[in-house]
């Protein structure tokens, strides 16, 4: 359940680690969002890239607490949880008139299905990964999704990349394994599941930009606005998360988990899934008022209060090389935001 954390679980922003360089998604952000018109306030551009920061940072921090701090083994059904807040409150924007939303054809469905599928695995997978890897590392391990979509966007769009992009790709690959090699909490479990959510986040990614135009043609008005697709995303994904549920028995563990009956942790996972949406609506306000050139930047840079945070709060164990190679990424990240810059 991104930040794409991103990148982070929850209800899938446009994501730092998504390619908007070619303006298309922007202008869809642009249409929507003059559609349902965002309140004219000033400094429009600042308030809204602190409000896109706060919600991202706020959102991967609290799911860390509560599936670390609350112990919690249930990756999926905490993605099953904040998808159906997000479309309860969808729903609920929607019956009220602030936000509008395409009507969903059978046509549609079909046709987003494939997405939805990999959409679910990369939150779960998200999910398992977070549970053992400090917030810190796993930021880093995520910049390999830039990669695979990388080598995807040749294969797939035959589109090349620059010299300096993939010099910072190269500086991603050694700041993530040599990250690895030097981190004390080190967890071959988490590792794993992350790695294979680095390829469903870049699969979801190259996917989407091959879908996306068929799907509006399923539309009665050809388009397809981001509160569509958080709405289609999230509704599809419950009939998915449930079975997944059954299959993997999670709701055995749920029945007999005291975690449940705290109060508290209801109102965290409730808080973590309307962030989810929040980084939606954010991001797309943000988006609109800079431009994807400052959008990409500001989400590399954003890695940066997210991983101190995560070291601070959690308490992470730490030793000098692995600080060295988490600081690595992290520019590697703001240089590869960089290197897509239009020129």
């Amino acid at each position: 359940m991104a930040s794409k954390s991103r990148s982070s679980a929850g209800p899938r922003p446009i994501s730092d680690d998504f390619d908007i360089e070619d303006g298309k998604m922007e202008k869809d952000v642009e249409r929507t969002v003059r559609e349902h018109g965002f309140i004219k306030v000033r400094n429009q551009a600042l308030i809204s890239g602190l409000a896109y920061c706060l919600s991202s940072c706020s959102m991967i921090l609290l799911n860390k607490v509560v599936l670390s701090g609350y112990n919690l083994d249930a990756g999926i059904s905490l993605m099953f949880y904040q998808s159906l807040v997000s479309v309860a409150v969808v729903y609920a924007l929607t019956l009220f008139g602030i936000i509008t939303t395409e009507p969903f054809t059978w046509n549609l469905v079909r046709v987003w299905i494939p997405v939805n599928i990999i959409f679910v695995g990369m939150l779960v997978t998200s999910n398992f990964s977070l549970k053992y890897i400090n917030i810190a590392m796993l930021t880093i391990l995520k910049n390999a999704t830039n990669i695979i979509t990388a080598l995807g966007e040749i294969y797939l769009f035959k589109k090349h990349q620059s010299n300096k992009v993939w010099a910072a790709l190269i500086f991603m690959v050694i700041s993530a394994i040599s990250g690895g090699i030097t981190d004390v909490s080190f967890h071959a479990v988490g590792y794993a599941w992350q790695i294979v959510n680095c390829f469903l986040t870049a699969a979801y990614s190259l996917t989407l930009r091959r879908v996306m135009d068929v799907a509006k043609q399923q539309t009665k008005s050809g388009n397809l606005n981001e509160f569509s697709m958080v709405l289609l995303n999230n509704l599809l994904s419950l009939p998915l998360g449930l079975s997944l549920i059954i299959v993997f028995n999670e709701w055995e563990y749920l029945y007999s988990s005291p975690v449940l009956r705290i109060p508290v942790f209801w109102v965290v996972a409730t808080s973590s899934g309307l962030l989810g949406l929040a980084i939606s609506f954010t991001s797309m306000w943000f988006l609109h008022q800079t431009g994807p050139t400052t959008y990409s930047l500001v989400g590399s840079l954003n890695k940066i209060p997210i991983s101190l945070a995560g070291i601070l709060l959690f308490k992470v164990p730490i030793n000098v090389p692995n600080l060295l190679s988490i600081l690595f990424g992290l520019f590697a990240g703001v240089f590869f935001a960089k290197a897509k810059m239009p020129k």
